[in-house]
C-alpha cells in the first residue's frame, strides 16, 4: 500500500483491513504509522538484497563487477513481485521524501553507492572519492533508475519495451559498455 499509494496517502486503517489487522496493533507493534513506514523500507530492503545480491566476487575485473552491479541493482528495481516493492517504495521515497529517508541513505543508498564508486576508482584510477567517480557512478545510476522513474514514457514511446529478465540482462550488458567507454573516455583526458 505505501509503495501503491505513498506514504501520505496510505492510511493505517486501510493498511490494517487489508491485512486483516486490527489499528491498535499498529500502535503496539510499531509505535505510529512513520516506524511502521521504516520497518517496511528495511524489510523490503531485505528481501531485494536477498532475491538479487549484488555479487562482486573477489578478484575479479571491474568490468565484470561493473556489469554485475548494474544487473543486480536492474533487477532490484525493475523486477516485479514482492523483491519490486523496495523499487516502489524507494522511487517514491526519492520524489516524496519521508521522514525515513536519513535512514533511507544510510541503509540502502549509502553502502550501495559506495561499491559503485569502487568500481568506477578501479576502472579510472581516479581517487574513489574525487568528484570525477562520483559524477561518473552518478551517471551510471542515472540510467538504471531512469527506466524506473521513466517507464511509463518509456511504455509510451515504445509500446513493445519489455523489462522481462531478459530484457533486463540484455539493457545491463548496454549500460555496462556504455558505462565503460564513458569512464574510460572521461579519464584519459574527455571531459570531466
Amino acid at each position: 500500500m505505501f509503495a501503491e499509494r505513498g506514504f501520505v496517502n496510505a492510511t493505517i486503517r486501510d493498511i490494517c483491513a487489508e491485512a486483516g489487522a486490527n489499528v491498535a496493533a499498529v500502535n503496539y507493534h510499531f509505535g505510529d504509522k512513520e516506524h511502521l513506514y521504516s520497518e517496511v523500507l528495511a524489510h523490503t530492503l531485505e528481501l531485494a538484497r536477498r532475491q538479487h545480491p549484488i555479487r562482486l566476487e573477489p578478484g575479479a575485473s571491474a568490468e565484470a563487477r561493473l556489469r554485475s552491479f548494474v544487473e543486480s541493482f536492474l533487477m532490484r528495481i525493475l523486477d516485479e513481485g514482492r523483491p519490486a516493492w523496495h523499487g516502489k517504495l524507494m522511487a517514491r521515497e526519492m520524489v516524496e521524501p519521508t521522514a525515513a529517508l536519513s535512514g533511507v541513505v544510510e541503509t540502502a543508498m549509502r553502502p550501495t553507492f559506495a561499491m559503485l564508486r569502487e568500481i568506477v576508482s578501479d576502472l579510472s584510477g581516479k581517487d574513489r572519492d574525487s568528484d570525477f567517480v562520483k559524477r561518473c557512478a552518478f551517471s551510471i545510476m542515472g540510467q538504471c533508475v531512469m527506466h524506473k522513474h521513466c517507464r511509463p514514457a518509456i511504455k509510451t514511446l515504445y509500446p513493445d519495451e519489455s523489462y522481462s529478465r531478459e530484457a533486463i540482462g540484455q539493457l545491463a550488458a548496454h549500460i555496462t559498455a556504455f558505462s565503460l567507454e564513458g569512464v574510460r573516455g572521461c579519464a584519459n583526458g574527455g571531459p570531466a
